[in-house]
């Protein structure tokens, strides 16, 4: 396995026009798609987004930490920015609607507002480490706090402390993606492994294998067909 970026994040809400507002207003996306069962908001349609999946509320964090958006230039990003705290040097934690957390974080980028990493609660951060390099994510030095992380493309899955190994009835974290060239691969790969496949999807734009990663987190594995057609 070896997945080639972190493609997007997905929620459960039932807030999901106040946060796709809230992204396009003050994070630096757009509305790239919108339909019955969700939205789909980003910088770009090939790069970092989030899925926003309707869903009844309200939603418990679960897993769910926050997610890092990356940007070149902090204070510029911030600049009439709502909910935002203080944070790690380089940073500023913002409170978007529906109890998403974004952390801003700035570093060099060749794409404004890119997703720079997940935030995710563990049971066992150290054994979620190993778990997830068998899953095909790379070796990362830790966190400026210390908690572990692995890489994918140059964005990260940090793991910290306080899981409790599995997702509330209602979470707020649906899964995370990460992009590859064959879903199809990644699935035989999967299998071969003894890795739970939780779901196989053939869309429209693309294709797709969710697997079942630690604390019960699904992982998606997703190939953009050739004739992907989001803008």
């Amino acid at each position: 396995m070896q997945p080639r970026t972190l493609d997007h994040v997905a929620l459960w809400t039932d807030e999901r026009d106040a946060i796709a507002d809230f992204a396009v207003a003050h994070l630096g996306m757009h509305l790239i798609e919108r339909t019955d069962r969700f939205t789909l908001v980003g910088r770009d349609a090939r790069r970092g987004k989030l899925t926003l999946f309707a869903a009844d509320g309200p939603r418990a964090p679960g897993a769910l930490v926050h997610v890092g958006l990356r940007v070149s230039r902090l204070g510029a990003a911030l600049r009439g920015m709502p909910g935002r705290d203080g944070g790690r040097a380089g940073s500023a934690r913002v409170d978007a609607p529906g109890g998403l957390r974004v952390v801003v974080v700035e570093a060099p980028t060749d794409s404004e507002w890119d997703l720079d990493h997940v935030a995710l609660r563990s049971a066992d951060p150290q054994a979620a480490t190993a778990e997830y390099g068998r899953l095909g994510f790379a070796p990362a030095p830790p966190t400026a706090d210390g908690n572990p992380r692995v890489g994918v493309g140059g964005a990260f899955v940090e793991l910290w402390p306080g899981g409790e190994g599995a997702e509330p009835e209602r979470p707020l974290l649906n899964h995370v993606a990460v992009l590859v060239d064959s879903a199809e691969e990644h699935r035989t790969e999967a299998e071969e492994l003894g890795v739970e496949v939780d779901e196989w999807v053939d869309g429209p734009n693309t294709l797709a294998v969710f697997l079942r990663g630690p604390d019960g987190v699904r992982i998606e594995y997703v190939e953009h067909k050739p004739t992907f057609s989001l803008v």
